[in-house]
């Protein structure tokens, strides 16, 4: 697009056409489209003529193609109009693509919403809420509506919350009720979402369901099925289906023949008919960022999506996010908690490696990787069944370090760090792929290894030494395991990929705490027990759980009490005297330092806003912090977008990435 002119007039001007040869319809003869760039200095909608013969298929919502700065380019029709308002000549549709109405108003004004709060244009969330068109999809009949839904008998997984069965009645009725959701200790948190969108569902209205991986939405899945008595009235959106059934699903959900929708980050925009709930599950996993511009997260999307349709929320998890407490604390939503004689009953028995009890029994507790305690509650766990051993790292050996002088091994071609993908490899370079098989330490000329973190295949590996006889099964990166059987066995996974146990685990070990807990990231702690607590949820009750970390930490002593909520309000407290989001509101600039530069010369930035920075980037960039109170917020968000906008039609040569709320601040 760099031979866009620098300020193109509302729409195209071309020469009229010879007399007779097109002619624009008789009725709204003026369509405001939407095209499909992403320039700053363009996000508008565009004014063209309808030709007589694309008369009946130019609908709202539609797919088209236009002539826009001499190219053709995809756009949607927002709108029939008239009359325009320019006063050129306009130039006419080229043709309709497609006559289905994919897009709808519902879904604009939020995608508007959406650009306008995260500093970008409504192209490049259309790109994101609407899927690619599926031709052969497209042309099938629509499927027939489900079957009506009767309210739920009874409240099921909900009879553990004080607050849970007025929830729920709540939802029959046809009210909208707001609520963070801590859930209980257990796999069974899809039976209680089925539930909730099954009250939804009867009362006539439509629900959403956002969750973090195919895992989880074919969970939910498969519990709407159970609690709806086998209705099609829900559709599972997620990739692995394919785009053709995924397009399907999605227009099931457009037609109004599905009313429940249960999928990914992407599902967030999905054109539910008459929203009555949305459910965002385990809000803390950084897959709900998206990371593509202008890099939505799910929680702000739909927490707009509820407000804009007044309909309830439910944004669940084992823990509790900062985030999520900002929302109760300003009672935008209420918390919804279970019993606390109920919650001891299910939570299992946590241990730090390193108490005072320990320490006087094995006196490398502290530091050990494996201490005698975690091999004891392994050896009795197996006794029972499977136990799950969680390690914060996938691969075998990821890092390495000399083995006299102890510097880092790095690769002699770009300074990046060497690996080992087995015990009998040569160590390569994890940025450029080069062997360094004839590596020498610069310093001291030793060409020995050793490990300085140690991977899930690794660990495994010595898990298999340890038990013989055992079997080990890992789940990562390179396989995810679903579930796993009742049968004794280890299963060593990375966060986020541990699969659930039929009957539930025996015993859990949570290796390598310091991993988690030594990033230098402002949701460091926050995030170590959000992984530790999804782990530890998974096996039984009353279940030994070890984990390999400092017990007089705030998330370990949280992890020990099962008391995500306070440990959650202490961190808002935390970040209330530092000024962090989600108190303030932070946006993120990366970039060339002089188009940086530029950038903040040009904005108008709202005198509350406090820069931060520059610091190094990648690649010679450099990143700044703006910080401003949440007042200011859409403020900082529309000075950053006009800023740009001003560089985009300068055509400036270096782009600035600017990020609002990004999840690594540091």
């Amino acid at each position: 697009m760099d031979d866009l002119p620098v300020e193109p007039p509302a729409a195209p001007a071309r020469k009229e056409p010879a007399k007779g040869a097109r002619r624009p319809a008789g009725t709204l003869p003026v369509a405001r489209v939407a095209v499909d760039v992403s320039l700053p200095h363009l996000d508008r909608p565009f004014d063209y003529l309808v030709p007589d013969r694309l008369d009946e298929r130019a609908v709202p919502g539609c797919r088209v193609r236009v002539r826009f700065a001499g190219q053709l380019v995809d756009g949607f029709l927002l709108e029939r109009a008239a009359e325009s308002d320019h006063e050129g000549r306009l130039a006419f549709l080229e043709r309709v693509v497609s006559a289905e109405p994919v897009l709808t108003p519902e879904i604009t004004a939020l995608a508007r919403e959406v650009a306008d709060r995260y500093a970008g244009t409504l192209a490049d969330v259309l790109r994101l809420a609407v899927p690619p068109r599926h031709a052969r999809a497209e042309g099938r009949a629509p499927a027939p509506a489900g079957e009506p839904v009767e309210p739920p008998a009874e409240p099921g997984p909900w009879q553990a919350y004080p607050a849970g069965p007025s929830f729920l009645a709540a939802l029959a009725q046809g009210r909208s009720p707001r609520a963070v959701w801590t859930a209980m200790p257990n796999p069974d948190w899809p039976a209680a979402i089925a539930r909730a969108v099954a009250a939804t569902l009867a009362s006539g209205r439509g629900a959403l369901v956002v969750v973090a991986d195919g895992r989880d939405a074919a969970r939910v899945g498969a519990a709407l099925t159970a609690e709806l008595a086998g209705s099609d009235g829900h559709v599972v959106l997620t990739a692995e289906p394919g785009p053709e059934t995924r397009y399907r699903r999605w227009l099931a959900v457009l037609r109004g023949t599905a009313r429940a929708v249960v999928g990914t980050r992407a599902a967030m925009f999905a054109p539910v008919r008459d929203l009555g709930l949305v459910v965002l599950w385990d809000d803390g996993d950084d897959v709900h960022a998206e990371p593509h511009a202008p890099y939505p997260h799910a929680r702000e999307v739909l927490a707009l999506r509820a407000h804009r349709s007044a309909a309830g929320a439910l944004i669940g998890g084992l823990t509790r996010t900062t985030d999520a407490t900002h929302l109760v604390e300003t009672g935008w939503a209420h918390p919804l908690v279970p019993y606390r004689d109920v919650l001891r009953a299910a939570m299992p028995r946590v241990r730090p490696a390193g108490d005072d009890a320990e320490l006087a029994r094995d006196e490398a507790a502290r530091s050990a990787r494996l201490p005698n305690l975690a091999f004891r509650t392994a050896r009795t766990g197996l006794a029972e069944g499977p136990v799950l051993v969680q390690v914060p790292r996938r691969g075998y050996l990821p890092a390495l370090a000399c083995a006299r002088c102890r510097e880092p091994a790095r690769c002699a071609a770009c300074q990046g760090p060497l690996a080992l993908t087995s015990a009998h490899a040569v160590p390569y370079c994890r940025w450029c792929g080069r062997i360094a098989g004839d590596r020498r330490c610069p310093g001291c000329g030793d060409g020995r290894v050793r490990a300085v973190v140690t991977g899930a295949r690794r660990t495994a590996e010595e898990l298999g030494r340890a038990f013989p006889g055992v079997t080990v099964r890992t789940s990562g990166r390179d396989g995810v395991l679903a579930e796993v059987g009742a049968e004794r066995a280890l299963v060593v996974a990375t966060p986020g990929a541990e699969p659930v146990a039929e009957g539930g685990y025996a015993a859990a070990l949570l290796l390598d705490g310091w991993a988690l807990l030594g990033r230098a990231d402002l949701r460091a702690a926050e995030e170590a027990l959000r992984r530790w607590m999804n782990a530890a949820a998974l096996v039984r009750p009353a279940a030994p759980v070890v984990v390999l970390a400092d017990g007089g930490l705030p998330p370990v002593q949280a992890l020990i009490r099962w008391d995500p909520v306070t440990h959650a309000e202490r961190e808002l407290a935390d970040r209330r005297e530092l000024g962090f989001p989600p108190v303030a509101r932070m946006a993120s600039l990366t970039g060339a330092p002089a188009a940086i530069r530029e950038l903040l010369d040009t904005a108008r930035l709202p005198d509350a806003v406090e820069t931060m920075g520059p610091v190094p980037a990648a690649d010679g960039r450099e990143r700044m912090l703006l910080r401003a109170p949440r007042p200011d917020a859409r403020t900082l968000a529309r000075a950053l977008k006009d800023a740009q906008g001003v560089r985009s039609a300068r055509k400036a040569p270096d782009a600035v990435r600017v990020q609002i709320d990004p999840l690594e601040l540091i």
